[in-house]
């Protein structure tokens, strides 16, 4: 049975909290219903990744990585557009994230038109 995502949450992971709280900020200002975490951990203990239509998440935070994230909901077969955002990433860590299925990759900072054209793309994925 597949079940259909009621709602259509954007979830951003990063242990930054005026990361967090600027893209919170940004997405709800512009419509998109948004909840913010602060590490990869606290998102899967919430349970959203179910309810969650795309997936903002920094690369290196302390704990699980963006990237250890992006395995891990793989394996589980939960399929959310990520959308990877770093001050630290390079052109390695960049196709290790597109290779696994994340749907851009930006480094910080970044132009918010670019981050919230590809919030909408992967919300219509």
């Amino acid at each position: 049975m597949i079940t259909q995502r009621k709602t259509k949450l954007v979830a951003i992971v990063d242990d930054d909290d005026s990361m967090r709280n600027a893209l919170d900020g940004l997405l709800k200002a512009v419509g998109f219903p948004a909840q913010a975490f602060a590490s990869a951990e606290e998102f899967l203990k919430s349970g959203q990744q179910h309810q969650t239509s795309c997936l903002i998440a920094d690369i290196r935070m302390p704990g699980m990585s963006g990237l250890e994230l992006q395995a891990k909901l793989n394996a589980e077969r939960c399929k959310i557009p990520i959308i990877f955002i770093t001050a630290h990433g390079d052109e390695k860590m960049r196709m290790q994230a597109l290779r696994a299925g994340a749907v851009e990759f930006l480094s910080k900072p970044f132009d918010e038109e670019i981050l919230l054209e590809s919030v909408r793309a992967a919300m219509e994925s």
